[in-house]
């Protein structure tokens, strides 16, 4: 790759100069006689480094360098003077400049402030394109109605510090709006800590939360800073806060309430700065009235609910969420990039997905790795995925009417538990990852559902 280098000096014998010594290292150099011509050619051109006299005709070289960082807020700009005061560094600094080097120029060190500034450049491009990534990975895809009522909560809420309550079923893309409320708060350039309460041991989630001094218990080794701690200025997601204990759930209200947290073994309060989202896949107030949540926690975290839509619910996504992440495996999981036809996609969409989103992923990558040719149709559908990618049978006649709405969503989470214990040979660990649930969470609906093994 070649380097583009703008310079920018009213006196003709400078820019010669510069133009010689940068040419023979290899670089692409472009020459301008005024800050005028500099903002004129810098769209254009685009340089990776430009340099800059301070002292010009006209437009001096500290309103370019404004005007420049205006055109690209990211530029590498290297100010020379043969002027040079510590007041007019501090300046052309406080503008946006690189550095500033003073006349006669140095070729050695020239050529050394050029390499640090292409570093410096090649960092900020990678720190985009990771960025790129990242947002790619966390998108929130779809056009339909109850997405857009999510994105316009998050809106609202993002700037500001309020606790927020997330609620949806289990694939559903909680942790997708916990992160897109962060990336809208003025926190976004902090950490964003996620702790999942559900895969954590209900011994060790107050270690994980609040951390422990060496020897507080067996295997405390050294001292250990908690969740809370890490995401000091930032935001910590508690997902599935639902299966936290209620001895860790009284703590997380004393840290809500004072800002305070206190090592398991410790005796020093530490001050911590932290936004709490929450999200649950439970009727929270369901688990109030059984004891197990506490009232006074949930008021605190639901100053702001947010309930994400199932897939069923948002159907007229599928088509994008099946592009978005046919893409993304095509680029990130060494997947072979394909297409699906038109009635595969109106296939896909007939099905129920109680898995939400998160099945459909893995849907979609198990279509894209095993199906042969390069469109992906009807047939492939039906052949690779559960009951041919077809819908549940709809209720007809008294079945329809049987029963409230919530006893129909329970009979039916039933009978599909039901089901997969049943593919699986019980295997309850199996169930569980073929689900993408945490075991803990399988082990709960089998007790709630008294699900039992049919005798043989």
């Amino acid at each position: 790759m070649t380097y583009r280098i703008l310079v920018v000096d009213d006196e003709p014998a400078i820019r010669d100069a510069l133009r010689q010594i940068l040419d023979y290292e290899g670089y692409s150099v472009s020459l301008a006689s005024s800050g005028g011509e500099a903002i004129t050619m810098y769209p254009e051109l685009r340089p990776h480094v430009a340099f800059l006299d301070v002292k010009m005709a006209g437009l001096d070289g500290l309103e370019t360098l404004t005007r420049l960082r205006d055109l690209d807020p990211d530029a590498a700009i290297i100010m020379i003077s043969g002027h040079g005061t510590i007041a007019t560094a501090v300046e052309a600094t406080r503008r946006g400049a690189f550095d500033f080097l003073e006349k006669p120029l140095d070729a050695d060190r020239l050529l050394v402030t050029v390499r640090n500034a292409l570093a410096r450049t090649s960092l900020v491009q990678e720190n985009e394109r990771l960025r790129s990534t990242v947002d790619t990975r966390y998108a929130m895809v779809g056009d339909s109605q109850a997405l857009k009522e999510v994105r316009e909560l998050i809106d609202k809420v993002g700037p500001t510090s309020a606790r927020v309550l997330v609620t949806g079923e289990n694939g559903s893309g909680k942790e997708l709006v916990a992160r897109a409320i962060h990336e809208a708060s003025p926190r976004r350039g902090r950490a964003f800590v996620e702790v999942n309460c559900a895969a954590i041991p209900s011994e060790l989630i107050e270690s994980e939360l609040f951390g422990h001094m060496k020897g507080s218990f067996t295997g405390a080794f050294a001292d250990r800073a908690g969740k809370f701690e890490v995401a000091d200025g930032g935001t910590l997601f508690l997902d599935e806060i639902g299966d936290m204990s209620l001895s860790a759930q009284a703590k997380v209200l004393r840290v809500l309430q004072e800002g305070i947290v206190t090592r398991i073994g410790g005796s020093k309060p530490i001050q911590v700065d932290v936004r709490i989202i929450a999200a649950t896949n439970k009727h929270v107030e369901d688990e109030i009235a059984e004891g197990r949540f506490r009232e006074d926690l949930f008021y605190r975290l639901n100053v702001v609910p947010i309930h994400v839509p199932a897939l069923r619910e948002r159907g007229e996504d599928i088509p994008a969420l099946i592009d978005h992440f046919t893409k993304q495996l095509a680029a990130g999981a060494g997947v072979a990039r394909r297409t699906f036809s038109e009635d595969a996609v109106r296939r896909l969409q007939r099905r129920p997905w109680p898995g939400n989103v998160r099945e459909l992923r893995n849907a979609v990558e198990r279509l894209l790795i095993l199906a042969p040719g390069k469109t992906i149709g009807t047939a492939e559908v039906e052949r690779l995925l559960p009951n041919g990618g077809d819908a549940a049978p709809a209720l007809v006649g008294e079945d329809a009417k049987r029963g409230s709405f919530e006893e129909f969503k329970q009979d039916a989470e039933r009978n599909f538990l039901l089901a997969k214990l049943r593919e699986h040979d019980w295997n309850v660990a199996e169930t569980a990852r073929a689900l993408d649930m945490p075991r803990s969470n399988l082990y709960k609906k089998i007790e709630k559902y008294a699900l039992t093994r049919e005798s043989r």
